[in-house]
């Protein structure tokens, strides 16, 4: 009697406990009307002031985004994402007035960021797009990305950094361009630039940026008569001199324009540089005026 007793009282808890799983808290037993729908996928849009340890690539997938802390090792920082219309189908094709109206507004953007035309600078400035997929998607961005490079002659290389770009040519930097040694130059196009202190003996001296305008890139040697004038015309007031015929008489100038493909892409900023045939100096001739850059004798 006892056994048969302790059954029914063992049966009773089992079914309180059933119950009271079946209706405590709202719960009904159905575990899969209850949770929130997923969000529908949406575009992918970075985000600017951030550095990436992978090099640059000109398309940018979601997969292959890892951005990091700029006080890491990194190769690229992003300094602005701005966006094409909504309604563009796919992405600008290079050399489009899209695609240039973007690089331009990298160009100020990057400009701002790091406190000084960026090309007075070892920095190259690069536009990166989403990728195809995730422009179908609805992403609509470009990319504004400045890499330190080790050269802005021809071969340069993306050199690996900690530390963000920003401000960094509001003063005296390791980047910024300055006093140049020129070396070969006895064949057209075989003269290179490597920078120096300015207290050593040096030939040649980064002077500025000289725009240029809406133009086919030079590839004759008309072409590039227009950059020269334009470079001489920094060089005189980077140094204080005239800008008139006698200006050819005081310093040879040293242009470097972007390559063809950039230029396509609305690149028109051309480095300026003066150099002297005749003599080494061995300080900046920056506002040295007429004394400093004397007409030479021909």
């Amino acid at each position: 009697m006892r056994r048969a007793w302790r059954a029914v009282v063992a049966a009773v808890a089992v079914g309180a406990l059933v119950s009271g799983c079946g209706t405590a808290g709202g719960v009904d037993g159905d575990l899969t009307d209850d949770w929130a729908a997923l969000p529908a996928p949406g575009p992918f849009t970075p985000a600017s002031g951030v550095c990436h340890e992978a090099d640059f690539t000109e398309t940018v997938t979601l997969a292959a985004y890892a951005p990091v802390d700029c006080a890491a090792p990194h190769r690229v920082e992003t300094v602005h994402v701005g966006s094409f219309p909504a309604a563009r189908p796919a992405p600008p094709p290079g050399g489009s007035t899209e695609l240039r109206g973007a690089f331009a507004e990298c160009d100020t953007r990057a400009t701002g960021y790091v406190g000084d035309d960026w090309r007075a600078g070892r920095l190259r400035l690069s536009l990166a797009l989403p990728s195809t997929p995730a422009w179908t998607a609805g992403s609509r961005w470009y990319r504004c990305d400045l890499s330190e490079v080790n050269t802005v002659e021809v071969g340069a290389t993306v050199v690996a950094r900690t530390g963000s770009l920003r401000d960094v040519l509001k003063s005296s930097s390791p980047l910024r361009l300055g006093c140049q040694q020129s070396r070969g130059g006895s064949t057209a196009g075989s003269l290179t630039l490597a920078p120096v202190q300015c207290g050593t003996p040096h030939d040649a001296e980064f002077v500025g940026v000289w725009r240029a305008p809406d133009r086919p890139y030079p590839t004759r040697n008309a072409d590039w008569a227009p950059l020269y004038d334009g470079c001489r015309t920094v060089l005189g007031r980077y140094v204080g001199v005239p800008d008139d015929p006698a200006l050819r008489l005081r310093s040879a100038v040293v242009v470097r324009p972007p390559g063809a493909g950039r230029w396509r892409v609305g690149d028109r900023g051309v480095r300026c540089y003066l150099r002297l045939s005749d003599r080494t100096v061995t300080g900046s001739l920056k506002g040295a005026g007429p004394a400093g850059l004397p007409v030479r004798a021909r």
